[in-house]
């Protein structure tokens, strides 16, 4: 060890940490960005669209981090893991964006806790204040489920930031376009999966179609107009999901022809089974999730890492 240094970690950071994932001294992601709420847009509406789209991808990231280790080769477990932290930075955005909108919305934590708004979004809200579609909360099953989740989620997601990148608030139209192309790699990801899968031999067929089963009825909340949506796309803002569903068609429609599984109707489930997670509205597996991501952060809400 050089002189220099008291410790490797010294020598590793050079004296300035600021480029490692770890401590409580993050600068704001928003640093040097205009947050203002355009006008005519209510505050308490762009953050609580901020809270859908960032508790997506927060909720299914962590989703994806049980994977690691798991996956059936080092490349595809490194894959899930990239995948995972595009979703998680995107959440970290996008809850940001919700805190700046409406400070209101940040629970309110110890007197001196050192945790940045997103951070207190993230691990200090119960399930019943989260937003995010069940599609991304329910239990992990197994590798044919994660293609078949990720692939459903992806192509809805991308079509969905394909259009907010013109958003009127600058902040969601930044973070979509910087979304897109990571977003693209993960449909173009589970599609190949999905094609391996349904041509593989007849028990990844199996698994896939089992997959299909439980999964498909749950698209629909994500390509449902809901009315805070609905309220910030007249204002240019948001986009309304219910206009996503003809592309989100078109394309998985591509993937199953050429992979050769029939397209599933949206009538095989009943609408009780389609999701409530906008309203707050939850199945156990969020509950059970969020006990995990948050036990370390809620044990030690004014810790310093």
């Amino acid at each position: 060890m050089s002189d220099d240094h008291e410790s490797i970690f010294d020598g590793l950071t050079g004296g300035d940490s600021a480029q490692w994932a770890f401590g409580t001294d993050f600068e704001d992601p928003l640093a040097g960005v205009d947050t203002t709420v355009p006008d005519g847009v209510g505050s308490a509406e762009l953050a609580a669209y901020c809270l859908m789209l960032g508790d997506d991808a927060l909720v299914i990231s962590q989703r994806l981090t049980e994977w690691c280790s798991r996956a059936p080769d080092l490349e595809e477990d490194i894959a899930l893991a990239n995948v995972a932290l595009d979703l998680l930075g995107q959440a970290r955005l996008l809850l940001a964006r919700a805190a700046a909108a409406d400070p209101g919305v940040v629970p309110a934590l110890p007197e001196g806790s050192p945790v940045p708004p997103e951070d207190a979004l993230a691990f200090f809200r119960d399930a019943g204040q989260f937003r995010n579609v069940w599609l991304a909360e329910v239990e992990n099953g197994d590798f044919a489920h994660v293609v078949v989740r990720l692939l459903l989620f992806s192509t809805a997601r991308l079509a969905l930031l394909e259009r907010l990148s013109a958003s009127a608030d600058t902040v969601l139209a930044a973070v979509a376009a910087k979304g897109v192309k990571e977003v693209a790699y993960h449909r173009d990801w589970a599609g190949r999966w999905f094609l391996t899968l349904a041509q593989g031999t007849e028990e990844s067929r199996r698994r896939l179609d089992a997959a299909l089963g439980e999964l498909w009825p749950l698209l629909a909340e994500l390509v449902t107009a809901h009315p805070v949506e609905l309220a910030l796309a007249r204002s240019g803002v948001a986009v309304e999901a219910a206009a996503l569903r003809a592309d989100v068609d078109a394309v998985l429609g591509q993937v199953f022809t050429v992979s050769g599984v029939p397209l599933p109707s949206d009538d095989d489930e009943p609408d009780g089974n389609r999701g409530g997670g906008r309203d707050g509205v939850h199945t156990p597996a969020l509950a059970g999730l969020l006990a995990d991501m948050q036990s370390v952060a809620r044990a030690h809400p004014a810790g310093r890492w």
